[in-house]
């Protein structure tokens, strides 16, 4: 067997191992082999082989009295250690804090990653009345958020299209009413936001909710995230969505001085050894 072909087949089971972990991942699942099996449409002997690979390295566990598969919270602790070195820092709090009290409504930061955006922090302005509080999630659903929009309209048409297409556009029964469903017409909105320097989603994430976006730029550079405030439909007229947008470009202003996240260059991988699964 050739080193390429080697370097192939690990490609394909790193990938079926991940697929399992998100499987499991959602709605924190315990699952039967037979469902993975199912779910992932592969040979059962495949899926017990990487089933018991991944037990055996801590990433899940199997009832004894059940069999079913579960995940250890391992990932749920890398988590955790991947947003506290990723989170803005304490004085960046201080003005999601402030625009949240100024806007009366939820702010949001999301920070770019890789091919896409993360929530990383938020506060809540809301005190009374109808309160928005969005499932909790981390990677943010790009066509259809302000922040997505904000973020990119930063990209080049091409670079844009690109993302969208490898996020996809989703399933209408989870959005809004008006989420955008064409490459025409999140060009469109990618425009308009160009144009403004702020990004606008009405009923797109969501029935009944409107969020406004700016994108953080350090030195007028490339964006490190978005900065937004969201909330019911309800609250957000004319005057008031003009009002929000100016308060959101001051903060996303500030931010940008305030927080540039740090980057260090990737490290380069090497594989030392292959571990063959099929053994």
């Amino acid at each position: 067997m050739t080193i390429d072909t080697d370097y192939k087949m690990s490609n394909i089971l790193i990938n079926q191992c991940f697929d399992t972990i998100d499987l499991l991942a959602t709605g924190a699942k315990s699952l039967r082999l037979e469902d993975i099996v199912e779910r992932l449409d592969l040979p059962k002997s495949a899926v017990r082989r990487f089933l018991s690979v991944l037990c055996l390295i801590g990433w899940l566990e199997q009832d004894s009295q059940t069999g079913l598969y579960r995940l250890t919270l391992r990932l749920a602790v890398l988590g955790q250690r991947l947003l506290s070195a990723t989170k803005p820092p304490d004085i960046c709090q201080f003005i999601v804090n402030r625009l949240a009290q100024d806007s009366q409504e939820l702010v949001r930061v999301a920070t770019v990653q890789e091919d896409g955006l993360a929530w990383i922090a938020y506060a809540q302005g809301a005190k009374a009345g109808l309160i928005y509080e969005p499932e909790t999630t981390a990677e943010v659903p790009l066509q259809v958020t302000a922040d997505g929009k904000a973020w990119l309209a930063t990209l080049t048409t091409g670079a844009a299209v690109k993302v969208v297409l490898k996020n996809g556009f989703g399933h209408p029964d989870s959005q809004g009413p008006n989420a955008v469903r064409t490459i025409d017409a999140i060009l469109s909105e990618l425009e308009v936001t160009r144009e403004q320097g702020w990004a606008l989603a009405v009923e797109e994430a969501e029935p009944g909710v409107i969020s406004i976006a700016a994108a953080i730029r350090p030195n007028g550079g490339s964006p490190v995230g978005t900065v937004s405030v969201a909330g019911p439909s309800l609250r957000f007229g004319g005057e008031r969505i003009l009002e929000i947008s100016r308060l959101i470009s001051i903060a996303a202003d500030d931010l940008a001085a305030l927080w540039p996240l740090r980057r260090t260059p990737p490290a380069k991988l090497s594989i030392t050894h292959i571990v063959d699964l099929g053994r």
